[in-house]
């Protein structure tokens, strides 16, 4: 099932954001009051998609270009959690080039960091930019997921049984801001407005993780193409290490890491500029489209 949070109308709409079931071109709107996906999360998987099922009868059904697409997700227990040099190749390219930081040689272990969840922003809105606060924007395709049934130590073997969902996520990240703070990523890596995800949530009995591929381009431009099963640490191995001795909750998001084809380790490095359109894309997961828009982040809010 695809479970998508929408507008009806236009993007100001005052009314209240709805939860959608997506099929094909068409969109079975469950009626106002109905769970979130927040909510629905955190029933675990078996029990959310009773309770939509339940409701589908009472649906109105929506033409999907009539309708808009929002961060699928809105409530976030802690900072989105994160992997990093998770693709071998990735791991590879940037050697050298990590301004002396990172290890010469591809880790035994995952490497895991976290960014603030106000980086979230829907499927195609605008990616803030700011020159003024850096000059090194990279972009980042990425497949995300979502806890549906929390639990601590778990077993590669079982892991995947909690996972309630998978989407596509865009980790914009500010390479410069990277490696001024000490060598850890958080600042570099949560800058509001920054982080696209969607464009729904993929429920995971319906996902088949070595059949999802990657690919961004920026300006129409094929930047990253790979498929996910050359992730250095699948899925089931990322959870298990991840919650050995901390305990996942439903609701926590994590993000499997990124292939190769980042700016920064191009030659020459290239980097993301105020109107670049970003198309982010997960065969089976769906797209996200993002255009880089010149905003205003350094004066005081």
């Amino acid at each position: 099932m695809r479970l998508a949070r929408i507008a009806l109308g236009d993007a100001g709409s005052t009314d209240a954001p709805r939860t959608a079931v997506v099929e094909g071109e068409q969109l079975l709107v469950l009626p106002a009051g109905a769970p979130t996906i927040d909510d629905l999360v955190r029933l675990g998987l078996a029990a959310a998609l009773a309770a939509v099922e339940e409701l589908l009868p009472t649906a109105e059904t929506v033409a999907l270009a009539d309708a808009v697409l929002l961060a699928p997700l809105a409530r976030f227990n802690r900072d989105i959690l994160c992997t990093g040099w998770n693709y071998t190749d990735h791991f590879y390219e940037s050697l050298g080039k990590r301004a002396g930081q990172g290890p010469d040689e591809m880790p035994e272990h995952p490497t895991f960091f976290t960014k603030g969840p106000g980086v979230v922003i829907g499927p195609t809105d605008p990616i803030a930019f700011d020159a003024a606060l850096s000059a090194k924007w990279d972009y980042e395709a990425e497949v995300a997921l979502v806890i549906g049934t929390g639990g601590r130590s778990l077993r590669a073997e079982t892991a995947a049984r909690h996972v309630f969902g998978y989407f596509v996520a865009n980790d914009v990240s500010q390479r410069d801001l990277q490696r001024q703070h000490g060598g850890q990523w958080l600042k570099g890596k949560s800058v509001d407005g920054t982080m696209p995800i969607g464009p729904w949530i993929t429920t995971a009995d319906e996902v088949d993780l070595d059949a999802l591929h990657l690919s961004l381009t920026v300006n129409g431009e094929l930047r990253q193409n790979s498929s996910a099963t050359a992730m250095a640490f699948p899925v089931p191995v990322l959870l298990e290490e991840l919650s050995r001795g901390m305990t996942l909750e439903a609701g926590d998001v994590l993000l499997t890491g990124t292939p190769s084809g980042i700016g920064s380790a191009r030659e020459p490095a290239v980097f993301l500029a105020d109107g670049d359109e970003i198309v982010t894309r997960v065969d089976g997961l769906g797209e996200l489209r993002n255009r880089v828009t010149a905003t205003d982040l350094t004066s005081p809010a």
